[in-house]
């Protein structure tokens, strides 16, 4: 079985991974565990699909109808980076190939069965799993699964327990393993008002007759920030600022948070005016007159960490204005578009051509969904009393070791932070 199945992003050197042989033969497979639907997470299933795998993905329900939206726009950007690259040469491949289709893509949710919170369910003979809430996003889960008298527990994702949308994570069961996510797993997230930083941030920006764009995960952070700005908006404290959201998967997700209620804290109510805080820009030509659109104004736009998407055409017109502000929400892994211009770049390359980067910077880093270092030991403690081994990943490298330091001066059990390709075998 495999648990998850996700497109490696940021540095090239990673990303090339995703051309290469599975280490595996798909067809062998008995069937996917998806904790949840990020692309690190769930990018590679059509791939897997296409080459040979025609089992059973077992995931939570609002987790299926979130592949629907992210599996099926991860294809046709595909498409549409391979196309422009043939188009203007600039690709060292001749054609450039997408890496799936937007075909590849829809073929492969044939595969996929939802799977209730907490229900035990049997993904393959003599094994039995079970997916409980690990916040996060729609539809994010923590995997046990039990097999041969023992337990092994994967994380996925874990959320805050805080997270004004989302419920905080359910507790770790008692396991044998445990493999844990890192990406926080050295840091301590700041704790600020976030709404207030948000509408200092707007204000000075629309003081000056600039845009504020916001790089913004289509699933999760985009909602989140839909849901400050409509606080803001309630309060009286915005006023009459134009809001856009130019992401057809963000707002194809945003709705989900209607039919999908049992899944986070918001009402019914609060839901629907969250929704409809921004205009929602659905087709191309109402993002290119965006760019045309003059005075203050906020645009929410994918992906979260400008390495695709339709930020990249308002990057592109507009990052190189002094008035503008490119405000960062979210985690930034390293060899992003992101990760540089938060880093400080003046300069960045989209589609084959450099683009100067004059607009201010900020970040608000007290958004995050993800758990920081204190979060996540305050979830994996009550389980290191009897586990056996513990197993650090989903994270870059000082983090993950950071984390496992942390761990092992908890337990007596085997604290591991693996590398790509280390086989284990379990006692």
């Amino acid at each position: 079985m495999l648990v998850d199945c996700g497109m490696f992003q940021g540095e090239k050197h990673l990303r090339v991974r995703n051309w290469t042989p599975w280490p595996f033969e798909p067809a062998n497979l008995d069937a996917v565990l998806l904790t949840h639907a990020h692309l690190d997470h769930s990018g590679m299933l059509p791939v897997l699909h296409r080459d040979g795998f025609d089992k059973s993905v077992h995931c939570t329900e609002s987790t299926a109808e979130l592949a629907k939206i992210l599996l099926t726009d991860s294809g046709r950007i595909h498409e549409d980076d391979a196309r422009h690259a043939n188009r203007h040469g600039y690709s060292r491949h001749r054609p450039a190939l997408p890496l799936y289709t937007e075909n590849d893509a829809h073929d492969s949710l044939t595969d996929f069965v939802a799977q209730p919170f907490e229900a035990e369910f049997e993904p393959a003979p003599g094994i039995t799993a079970r997916f409980r809430r690990a916040g996060h996003i729609l539809g994010a889960a923590s995997l046990e699964l039990r097999a041969g008298g023992r337990t092994i527990v994967f994380s996925g994702d874990l959320g805050r327990a805080d997270d004004p949308v989302m419920y905080a994570p359910a507790s770790v069961p008692s396991c044998d393993y445990l493999v844990v996510e890192s990406t926080y797993g050295d840091r301590e997230h700041v704790e600020h008002d976030a709404a207030e930083q948000l509408l200092d941030a707007i204000e000075h920006t629309r003081k000056r007759g600039g845009m504020v764009l916001i790089p913004a995960f289509a699933v999760g952070r985009a909602q989140l920030m839909l849901y400050l700005l409509w606080q803001l908006k309630e309060s009286g404290a915005l006023g009459q600022i134009p809001i856009f959201l130019d992401s057809p998967m963000a707002i194809d997700a945003t709705e989900l948070y209607r039919s999908r209620h049992d899944d986070h804290k918001l009402s019914d109510e609060t839901a629907a005016a969250m929704c409809a805080v921004a205009t929602c820009i659905t087709n191309r030509d109402e993002s290119r007159a965006l760019n045309k659109r003059r005075g203050p104004m906020i645009v929410i736009s994918a992906s979260g960490m400008m390495s695709g998407g339709r930020i990249l055409h308002h990057l592109r017109v507009r990052g190189g204005d002094p008035k503008n502000l490119i405000l960062f929400t979210g985690y930034q892994a390293a060899g992003t578009r992101g990760a540089a211009i938060l880093s400080g770049a003046r300069e960045v390359k989209i589609h084959g051509l450099h683009y100067p980067i004059r607009a201010e910077v900020r970040e608000i880093a007290s958004l995050s969904a993800h758990a920081d270092r204190s979060e996540i030991m305050d979830w994996v403690r009550p389980a290191l009393e009897h586990v056996r081994g513990v197993f650090v990943t989903h994270g870059e490298p000082a983090a993950a070791s950071a984390l496992a330091r942390e761990i092992g001066r908890c337990t007596t059990a085997k604290v591991n932070v693996p590398a790509l390709g280390d086989r284990v075998a379990l006692d």
